[in-house]
């Protein structure tokens, strides 16, 4: 074991940043403690299998007295249950469809119509998820009617050969470039994130009819759940590349669907307890990497979906068990709950578009955030349900209510995300008034989601990205292989980043080749108070280190809408560097600065730098290999120049503005100076306040003095 006294004896000059550095690679290195290894004895023990009546996996038939007198009492539980009565009856009378559409053989590419239709899909999902509120409402009501529907929508989705959908199958993933944590030579893939969310529903189902079911009835859905989920991962779970994925969401949701259809066998199976508790291990480890801010490194959608959909299995199990098997003591879970998707939360109820996560919706279903509002007692979680959501819908609403516990707010507004570094500026999480500025550094170590974007930035402001990440590319048959660098979405190419002689940013993962581990940048300092926000990032070591030879970005939020950000770009001289952005919004590129036009007001991104230089507008162009997308041009714009020096320094000011009359004015009035130590000072001038800023140069590079005004 490794002593830190020990280390500090050996290290007494050491830095304390540089220490926690190394504390947060021991971190990563060496398991969290707080929760060990089970066991199949572990699990048999805790387990009175012999008392288990369904249903148990989420409710028990006493548990059900709670939820009929909460559906009576809350308007919110009694509105979910009046429109499930109406959608289930309405289900009474459809036919049920058991003929199996064909599925098309290259659905990532959409050449035939089979790929096209969407016809396999829509008939699979739909008998799936009508079989499950069906199956809800029989144990609401007791009505055997729902439950004698429900199994014909059971049944029908049984009848699927597979619950593995083509897009997952060898043909087309198996050029994927593997997560971290996995081994290059992966031939199996017959079991995918699609096959996990089946068997979780479907064990649900199960755990629901099981009463209202013939013993023919129960062995359908039964040898379904054995056939096509734990026969195929049972003693082989080393073939499935998901399994030790532990930085990536299909472990959660595939070893959550396996967990669960083992958990719900158990009053027929009782030997299946070495899949709960391969499930729990694994799930665990996938907990483990969340960032100690709570942080996720594929994004806010995927930190989604591995989490809620291991929640089921996580809640399951802590019932079974009397809570002496609890995932949600989890300490990187149960610290930071909800710490992640509120942060990455963006005005308008939507989140960060960072890497493939998409830019939607806030993240998180209501019952997610209230089931680990409850399970972590956070008082922050009941803030962001509060705050964040209307009234629920899902029947999980109901099952998972609002816990009773005081909200509190968040005490700060803007975070560093250490483990992952990202990073997010703002004065307020509702207010469209005032300013979001975020950004990330990190490494480019993950190639399932992530995108070559290190140092890259994105200004959100009145409901407009003013400055925008495109978001993730097509998901089609080459988008996951080594071609994903080639699309702009994925590529540096297509990031708020900064170019020399054209050098693109380097992924740390290509297949069939080891991890590089040191490829991607880090966050140097984060500073936050009231009046300011600042934040040095460092990507260099994201390029191949031909031309960019050195690069600084800094980024000032004014609060609570003034945007700074300096670049200190090292280079040969003669070489030709961009500033590249990505509008949101419309542009007007003009001589000296650049008129963004949003649905809500304007703002200006005046250039600053002590040389002639250029803004020029390109766009990239946008094909995916995917027949249902077409062609589409992605604009951006960049300050173009030439290095007269080794070390370039280009500001830049993002504001609003009234109009092209204020831009202008702004423009003029910017004073710059570079003096002869190196040190660096801007200033301008907006509706009469004069705003200073002073970096003084230092051995490592330029910073901001008055940094926590």
């Amino acid at each position: 074991m490794i002593r830190l006294s020990n280390f500090f004896n050996l290290n007494p000059n050491i830095s304390m940043k540089k220490l926690f550095t190394i504390i947060l690679s021991l971190i990563a290195i060496f398991p969290l403690l707080g929760i060990t290894d089970l066991t199949k004895n572990d699990v048999d023990k805790a387990l009175n299998k012999n008392k288990l009546q369904h249903p148990y996996l989420h409710f028990s038939e006493s548990d059900k007295v709670a939820i009929l007198a909460r559906i009576k009492s809350s308007p919110e539980c009694r509105d979910i249950m009046n429109r499930f009565t109406a959608e289930s009856n309405v289900l009474l009378h459809m036919p049920v469809d058991r003929n199996i559409p064909i599925q098309g053989k290259n659905t990532r590419a959409g050449w035939t119509e089979y790929d096209r239709d969407g016809n396999y899909d829509r008939v699979m999902y739909a008998n799936r998820n009508n079989a499950l509120k069906l199956a809800f409402m029989y144990q609401i009501t007791g009505e055997q009617k729902y439950a004698d529907k429900a199994f014909e929508f059971a049944d029908a989705f049984c009848d699927f050969t597979t619950w593995t959908v083509r897009a997952h199958e060898f043909p087309i993933i198996y050029s994927r470039i593997m997560p971290y944590n996995v081994s290059d030579d992966q031939v199996n893939f017959s079991f995918d994130h699609v096959n996990g969310d089946s068997g979780r529903i479907m064990a649900t189902v199960y755990d629901w009819l099981y009463q209202a079911l013939t013993p023919a009835q129960r062995d359908r859905i039964r040898g379904a759940l054995l056939e096509k989920v734990i026969t195929r991962v049972r003693g082989n779970y080393e073939y499935h590349w998901w399994a030790t994925a532990y930085r990536c969401n299909w472990c959660g949701v595939c070893n959550s669907g396996v967990g669960l259809a083992g958990l719900a066998l158990l009053t027929e199976d009782p030997h299946l307890t070495d899949v709960v508790s391969e499930s729990y291990n694994r799930i665990n480890k996938m907990l483990n990497e969340l960032g100690i801010d709570g942080g996720w490194q594929e994004g806010g959608g995927y930190w989604n979906y591995g989490v809620h959909t291991a929640v089921f299995f996580a809640d399951a199990l802590k019932r079974l068990t009397d809570g002496k098997y609890n995932l949600f003591e989890n300490e990187r879970l149960k610290n930071n709950p909800v710490t992640f998707p509120l942060y990455i939360s963006v005005e308008g109820k939507r989140s960060l578009n960072f890497e493939d996560s998409g830019g939607g919706n806030i993240i998180g279903a209501s019952w997610l955030i209230n089931k680990l509002a409850m399970e972590t007692e956070s008082g922050l979680a009941v803030w962001y349900r509060n705050e964040f959501y209307k009234n629920g819908t899902d029947m999980w609403d109901i099952i998972w209510p609002k816990p009773a516990i005081t909200p509190v707010a968040p005490n700060k507004t803007s975070i560093h995300f250490r483990t992952i570094d990202w990073w997010v500026m703002r004065s307020d999480f509702k207010d469209p008034n005032k300013v979001l500025v975020a950004g990330k550094a990190g490494k480019n170590d993950d190639p399932h989601h992530g995108h070559l974007d290190i140092g890259h930035f994105v200004v959100h402001w009145q409901g407009d990205y003013f400055i925008t990440d495109l978001g993730s590319g097509s998901y089609d048959e080459k988008y996951f292989d080594d071609a994903r660098w080639d699309y702009p979405q994925a590529s540096s190419v297509g990031h708020n980043v900064v170019f020399v002689n054209g050098e693109k940013q380097l992924p740390g993962k290509m297949r069939k080749q080891p991890y590089n581990f040191n490829i991607g940048g880090e966050v140097l300092e984060f500073h936050s108070s009231k009046q300011r926000d600042y934040v040095i990032m460092d990507p260099t070591n994201a390029y191949p280190g031909v031309e960019m030879k050195g690069w600084r970005r800094h980024v000032t939020l004014e609060k609570p809408v003034v945007t700074i950000v300096v670049d200190e770009v090292k280079t040969t001289p003669g070489a030709e560097i961009e500033v590249r952005f990505h509008p949101g919004v419309d542009k007007n590129v003009k001589d000296n600065y650049v008129l963004l036009n949003g649905k809500s007001g304007k703002m200006a991104l005046i250039p600053v730098v002590n040389q002639k230089y250029e803004i020029i507008e390109g766009r990239h162009a946008s094909a995916p290999v995917n027949a249902t997308r077409p062609f589409t041009w992605l604009e951006y714009f960049g300050t173009n120049l030439k290095a007269t020096t080794d070390n370039t320094i280009i500001a830049t000011i993002i504001l609003p503005v009234k109009d092209d009359n204020e831009a202008l004015h702004i423009f003029k009035s910017i004073n710059k100076n570079l003096d002869n130590k190196g040190n660096f000072n801007i200033s301008f001038s907006k509706d009469g306040k004069r705003y200073r800023y002073s970096y003084r140069n230092t051995n490592k590079g330029l910073i901001l003095e008055n940094i926590t005004l």
